[in-house]
Order: C-alpha cells, then structure tokens, then sequence
C-alpha cells in the first residue's frame, strides 16, 4: 500500500484490523471481531494502493448507518493521519476516548445534509480530501449510495421478523425461500460395487464370479455402502402467540421441502401434514396452498398433542427415524408440562437429533424455566432462536452439522 504522496510501505493487515475495530468501538461504533476478519480479507481480495482506497474499504466494512459516518471519519483521520496511537492504550477498557474523535464528533453533531440525487451522505472523508485522487460527484454518490443500500440489506438480515414491515417481510421470505437445508449422512443400506480393496469383500458377486472359473476365486471383488442424508423433519407452531414468524417459518419449510425432501408439519390444536402443499417451486404458491390447508390457523396451542399425533400417526410409520426433526414453537402451550415431557421422550427415542427453533430466545432476559418449553428443553440437541434472517442462516448451519449440542446433556 502507499500513502497519497505515492511512498510504499506494509502493514500488518491483522493488527490494523484490530487496532482501527477498538477504535472506533471506543467512538461509539458497535465493532465485532467478525469485522476485523472481514477487514483483512478485503484488504487481501482488492489491496488498497492510497489511503483513500483504504478509508473507502475500512467504511464500507465497519459503517452501518449514516449516523456513525461522522464518527468513523473521525477515528480514521486520527489513526492514518498520525494524530494519535490506539496501540498506546491498547487493551485498557478504561481508556479515555480518542482526543481527535471528541473534536471532530462534538462538531460534527449536526443534521447529515443530502446527496445531489437526495438522499443522506455523510462528510466529505478525511482521507479523501487530502489525496491526488479526484472522484466526480456522480462518482461519491454511487458510493454513497451503495454503502447505504449494503448497510439497509445488512439491518434487515439482523432484525426480527417481528419488527419488518410486509414489504420486508416479503423480501425476507425471498431470502428464506432460496436456503439450501442439508442433514448429515448416515450409511445407506445398498451396497455399491467398489474397486477399492481397501472397502468390504463382497462375498456374493465374489462367488457368482467364481463359478465361471472353476469355483476358484479369482479375482475378490469388494463392495462399500453409501452415505445418503438422514431425513428431515419440520413441525411448525402456527397459534396467535407465532403469527409474527410463521409466514417466515413457512418459507423456511418450502426451503426444506424444495431442496432436502424435508416432511413438514404445523400444528396448533391440530396437527396438518403441508409436505404436498409446499413441494411446488413457485414460493408464493406454496405458501397460499400451505394457509389454505390449515384450518386452525392463528390459534390456540396444544403442544403435546400435535407431537403425540405425529408420532402416532406418521413418526412411529418411519418419518421420524433415524431423522433431524426441528421444531419451530415459543413453547406457550395449553398442555400439562408432564404430558409434553412424556412425548417429547418419546420423540426423542425415534428421532436422531431434535432441535427446537424458539424465536423468543433473543429476547433479553429469557430463560426457559417454566411450561412447555422447559419440558421439552432436556430432550433437545440445539436449542436456536430463529428471529432473523441471520439466525436461520445459523440454523441451516445447526441442522447440517452432527455434532452441536447447544442445549446440554440429551435426556432419552
């Protein structure tokens, strides 16, 4: 990378990250560690040759509103234009706030003005007004607007489905509707023809092949079983108390149906098998055949018996062996605690993995110590929260993966 007086020099791409995400978490701006990561990879995807191609990828990775410009700018000016160190307090959680950030921030407390095309822009970038490089006005407001339309898409994947408006809503069912689910492989029961050696003796087809030289065997052949995925369930709570999610959570059920053979369920006082309803490509079709087949819609909940009526009726036929069953509920029942206990164990005595998808667990505060859910809690292998778009990204991750127990002990 080079300075705008065109010197070369390197940096360390991994301490910069980290330097520049305290920073600007001491300004105010909310900085993950996931960020910094991001930081050095774009850094290594696209080098930035001046500090204006840096002060542009560092915003573009940190920024999320046009609120934290001011600041951003701020931090970036103090850091790269050597006004101050961060690494001299580096580590300290009591240290006191850039010297530069509060000049800057204390003047730039004002109403952001609006770009030539109308809508927000932040201050002219420190780095930028200093520099030989010369954008057009057109030029900063495409920028600008691309960072403000990234930074739109980014608030809707974090926010709860709950907080969307319908247009969002429908963008977020989009996303959803496009999730590739996939369980983990278990060993098929078919045994395939192999030219390994190191794979099975195939006793049968090694004989049958023995016949035509005599009965000796001369030449073993091997066979080995292939893996194939293990089956997916879906049971779906649509009562009043999920009516926020449970459009949401029905394009997550096509998602499945579509591109994991998944079998899906919903239930409220009853249970309703939507598998058919939601095999059909077109998202919005399947979601209006789904609400058509579902006669206690936005209702009460019985929790435990729309378990027991699936494993009586289809779990205990096969659906439910061998297989991942997610449950999507907040756990609000009108059910014994006990009754829900007795049948979640028995579900669990069928089913591989049991994870239960409660959109309630982001809430501040929440703790699952009393009814249904915590009946049901014991027998779970992952216990998600499902809220967000970011959340069911995590859970198509949770489904796939084998071995993640977020939930404790499994109670069988």
């Amino acid at each position: 990378m080079a300075d705008d007086t065109g010197r070369a020099f390197e940096v360390d791409t991994a301490v910069l990250a980290v330097a520049l995400a305290v920073a600007l978490r001491r300004a105010g701006i909310p900085s993950t560690p996931d960020r910094s990561v991001w930081l050095v990879d774009a850094v290594h995807l696209v080098p930035p040759r001046t500090r204006s191609e840096l002060y542009w990828t560092c915003r573009a990775v940190f920024v999320t509103s046009t609120q934290q410009v001011p600041r951003f700018d701020a931090v970036f000016e103090a850091i790269f234009g050597g006004a101050e160190d961060p690494a001299d307090s580096r580590g300290d959680p009591n240290a006191p706030e850039l010297e530069v950030v509060r000049r800057r921030t204390a003047a730039d407390d004002r109403p952001i003005t609006s770009a030539p095309g109308g809508g927000p822009a932040g201050p002219t970038p420190p780095a930028a007004a200093g520099s030989d490089d010369s954008g057009t006005g057109e030029e900063q407001e495409g920028t600008d607007a691309f960072l403000l339309a990234a930074s739109d898409e980014e608030r809707l994947h974090d926010a709860s489905f709950a907080a969307l408006d319908p247009d969002e809503l429908d963008r977020i069912r989009r996303l959803v509707a496009a999730l590739a689910l996939a369980t983990p492989l278990r060993p098929g029961r078919r045994d395939r023809s192999s030219r390994h050696a190191h794979d099975a003796i195939d006793m049968r087809r090694t004989v049958r092949a023995a016949r035509r030289s005599g009965g000796d065997a001369v030449r073993l052949l091997h066979s080995r079983q292939l893996p194939r995925p293990r089956p997916l369930v879906l049971l779906g709570d649509v009562s009043a108390s999920m009516e926020p999610y449970t459009r949401v959570f029905l394009s997550l059920m096509h998602a499945a149906v579509v591109s994991a053979d998944a079998e899906a369920f919903v239930f409220a006082t009853r249970l309703t098998r939507l598998t058919r309803h939601l095999a059909v490509r077109d998202p919005d079709r399947a979601l209006e055949h789904a609400t058509a087949g579902t006669a206690d819609w936005a209702s009460g909940t019985r929790l435990a018996h729309g378990i027991r009526a699936f494993i009586d009726e289809h779990g205990r036929r096969g659906i439910a062996r061998g297989a991942v069953v997610v449950i999507l509920s907040d756990g609000w029942a009108q059910d014994d605690p006990e009754e829900i206990e007795r049948q979640m164990a028995r579900l669990a005595r069928l089913a591989h993995r049991i994870i239960w998808v409660n959109p309630r667990k982001a809430s501040v505060g929440f703790q699952p110590l009393v009814g249904g859910m915590a009946a049901a809690l014991p027998f779970c292998d992952a216990f998600v929260s499902g809220h967000s778009y970011t959340a069911l990204q995590d859970l198509v991750g949770v489904i796939a993966d084998d071995n993640t127990r977020t939930s404790g002990k499994r109670k069988i």
